[in-house]
């Protein structure tokens, strides 16, 4: 018979954080940067805890990832560790040991319970190619629909869902980002399926006709709970 593989202890401390996307580095895909994290935690000797089993893995927990392409100052994970370390320090070693692009912005003990439970909505930025008054026209039509039926290919082939459905609230930002472009400002629950903010542009176009053109930038600002009043709170503010 094979010999069962040791059995690692379990962790003695979980640590949360918050990571940046941002540049060329928004074109990086989920499984790319985790294995560039990987890659990192190991450059910088971060005491890990590890998956049992014959192929043991450091354990980080993914939760909420940004669609590639999309810009992102609210992304996080949750590290399990084999010490007691202090945040700060560990803060310090993965932004030395990250590209430029993807930065930490804040590492925090984890209080417990479930990090993904709280990602519940996020706040998003995106930039189009429309006039002011073109765009807010199209967003006032889109937010008297009803629904909002688009189309996107997933893992189980292409599916149709309602966009207008997962908008708590939209708007149109009054500072252009540059001549002939216009921000809008919009956040969206999270649910099954996912709407991503270039669902939210393809519901527009099919409502009001908008075109966002050939580069829309998206960038999620703040992700996590889904307070009263629309607002998006901090999934980080309850700590140990």
């Amino acid at each position: 018979m094979r010999d069962q593989p040791e059995q690692q202890a379990p962790p003695v401390q979980r640590l949360r954080v918050r990571y940046a996307k941002r540049g060329r580095l928004r074109f990086t895909s989920h499984r790319d940067f985790s294995r560039a994290f990987e890659r990192a935690v190991f450059r910088a000797r971060i005491p890990m805890a590890y998956s049992s089993g014959f192929n043991p893995h450091p354990r980080i927990s993914y939760a909420g990832a940004a669609p590639t392409g999309s810009a992102s100052e609210a992304e996080y994970l949750e590290l399990a560790l084999a010490e007691v370390v202090d945040p700060v320090a560990i803060h310090a070693l993965l932004d030395e040991a990250l590209p430029p692009g993807l930065d930490v912005l804040e590492v925090v003990a984890s209080p417990g319970g479930s990090l993904a439970d709280l990602l519940e909505a996020s706040r998003w930025r995106i930039d189009v190619d429309a006039e002011h008054a073109v765009a807010a026209d199209a967003v006032a039509r889109f937010l008297a629909a009803e629904e909002a039926l688009v189309e996107r290919m997933t893992k189980k082939g292409m599916r149709a869902f309602d966009a207008r459905g997962a908008v708590v609230a939209l708007a149109v930002l009054p500072d252009a980002p540059a001549p002939g472009r216009t921000s809008l400002d919009v956040v969206l629950r999270h649910g099954t399926p996912a709407v991503r903010p270039d669902d939210v542009l393809r519901g527009l176009e099919v409502v009001a006709g908008l075109s966002a053109g050939a580069a829309p930038l998206m960038t999620r600002l703040v992700q996590g709970p889904l307070l009263d009043g629309g607002e998006v709170g901090d999934p980080l503010a309850a700590r140990a």
